[in-house]
């Protein structure tokens, strides 16, 4: 058995930029940060594969996501199946001994249960924003989550940086703000579904800080650690769900198998998809970042999150307003400044 008590996990969420786990590679053993990368052509095409996986499998869920919120308005169902399709990856390594199964008392469980919290509002706050207006608009507020780690990391954590590191947060007020005005299918609902996603982010990485000098069961890498929050945060929807949307979303899933839009086997796929991309994005992410040093990270995750608009742009064909593209791209700039004003920070400690 690895015991990685001397290497905690909880790492994993302190420096998050984006909803999956992208920075994680960065604070685990065997990230870029202390490994150098091998420059080999067989190297640098597989960290390429890593990242257009990383890419791809992104831009599947978002645009699976939208098509089964589309037909089934059912936020807390939908976030719920496919926060448990996980298991149906993670579950048979463990079972079969291809991954070292993870050992958890229940004081590591309780430690562990306010970050799984945390990680269910992310994931829940970005369904239901993705449900309720377009996936570029999301995303372009989900740009935003550095403005709220910042504030509570100053409240909680009393925690001061440099002004260059506050001066990048205006372009992304700004810019969301623009977009916000100029969104065509703007709704208060996405706007705070959205921004309860980027307070959950921002809060699971302060509750990861607090807890990061405790030791926290065995076989606990990063992979391991995204799989045991997958599990906790399942357990958390699943009463959650029946107390907000019922058993109704059965007889809708019938009913729309009935109107002959979907038979049961390509609606139910399309849910499937829906999860499995969802925990295959976060898996490869940690392949990718595993592999480059924190400006590619920040530059990559920027990309990544221009791809994903533009690809969601073109499949649901969502007009976007000019002021509302001038408003993305300056959010989205400012997001990279922060993340690069950020590596510099840490670079000088």
């Amino acid at each position: 058995n690895n015991n990685n008590n001397n290497n905690n996990p909880t790492k994993l969420f302190c420096s998050k930029v984006d909803e999956a786990p992208t920075a994680a590679a960065l604070e685990v053993a065997g990230g870029a940060a202390s490994e150098p990368a091998k420059s080999s052509l067989g190297e640098s095409v597989k960290v390429a594969s890593y990242f257009m996986l990383w890419y791809l499998f992104n831009i599947g869920y978002n645009i699976y996501n939208k098509q089964a919120l589309n037909v089934l308005a059912y936020p807390w169902t939908i976030a719920t199946i496919q926060m448990a399709v996980g298991a149906l990856w993670f579950v048979p390594l463990w079972v079969t001994g291809a991954r070292a199964a993870p050992k958890l008392s229940k004081s590591d469980l309780s430690t562990l249960f306010p970050i799984a919290l945390c990680h269910t509002g992310v994931h829940v706050g970005a369904v239901i924003a993705l449900g309720a207006g377009a996936v570029s608009f999301a995303h372009i507020v989900k740009a935003s989550e550095p403005v709220v780690t910042c504030v509570l990391n100053a409240v909680l954590l009393k925690e001061v940086l440099p002004l260059p590191v506050y001066g990048t947060l205006l372009p992304i007020i700004g810019g969301v703000a623009i977009a916000s005005m100029k969104e065509l299918s703007f709704t208060f609902l996405a706007l705070g579904a959205a921004m309860l996603s980027n307070l959950s982010s921002a809060a699971r990485g302060v509750l990861s800080k607090k807890t990061m000098n405790k030791s926290i069961g065995e076989n606990m890498d990063a992979q391991n650690l995204y799989a045991v929050l997958t599990a906790m945060s399942t357990c958390i929807l699943v009463p959650l769900m029946l107390a907000m949307e019922g058993l109704s979303f059965g007889p809708a899933f019938r009913s729309l198998v009935a109107s002959g839009s979907f038979t049961n086997l390509s609606l139910a796929t399309l849910l499937l998809l829906g999860g499995g991309s969802y925990y295959a994005y976060n898996e490869v992410a940690f392949l990718a970042l595993g592999k480059v040093n924190p400006v590619t990270h920040a530059v990559g995750n920027t990309i990544k999150r221009v791809v994903i608009i533009v690809a969601s742009v073109v499949a649901f064909k969502t007009p976007m307003s000019r002021g509302s593209v001038v408003g993305s791209t300056i959010a989205i700039a400012g997001t990279l400044m922060y993340s690069l004003a950020m590596n510099a920070v840490k670079g000088k400690k």
